[in-house]
């Protein structure tokens, strides 16, 4: 897990009335869980991952998909499979690098169902590439299993994560099990 100082969603209100503020501190307002999904600056594209955690919890995990190494992986990537890396990525914690985010809540059922994805998908994606297996295509995959629409991966990671927000018009909250 790493640490987040700065875990403000922009579509909070600035100053929430008191019944808000009574059932945010239960985490009953919009989740007590949550799935953040981003998009930072980067050498070239721009990079696409997800942040996930408990909205009471400062600490957050990163899932993301990156090729593994060093610039030679990257630009063979544009050619070929290399191998991956699916946890957090240089910039994923420094909100100097954000450039998009579409923050959904969860309930504790479906956000156990939800990061248990997410950890088979880090497990179960060794390879990565530009144009098929990508940071795109891999956050797309844990928004399809959240139930949302999700936009082409062949996108810039910034559009993509806007375009994510649109097409489900900014919805907040995802329910995938009855309750």
């Amino acid at each position: 897990m790493a640490d987040a100082n700065a875990l403000v969603s922009s579509n909070a209100p600035i100053q929430p009335r008191p019944a808000a503020q009574a059932a945010q501190k239960q985490g009953t307002a919009k989740g007590p869980y949550y799935v953040d999904f981003r998009a930072r600056t980067a050498a070239s594209w721009g990079h696409a991952f997800v942040w996930y955690g408990k909205t009471s919890e400062r600490a957050v995990e990163v899932a993301g998909l990156t090729p593994a190494g060093d610039t030679f992986a990257y630009v063979l990537g544009h050619l070929t499979w290399v191998p991956s890396e699916t946890g957090a990525s240089y910039g994923d914690l420094d909100p100097e690098y954000l450039t998009a985010s579409y923050r959904v809540y969860l309930s504790e059922p479906d956000a156990k169902r939800v990061f248990a994805y997410i950890k088979k998908l880090q497990a179960s994606s060794p390879v990565w590439n530009a144009e098929t297996s990508n940071c795109t295509a891999f956050i797309g995959s844990i928004a399809s299993f959240m139930g949302l629409k999700v936009p082409l991966r062949w996108q810039r990671p910034e559009n993509y994560v806007n375009s994510l927000k649109e097409m489900n018009s900014g919805r907040q909250m995802v329910r995938l099990s009855s309750e």
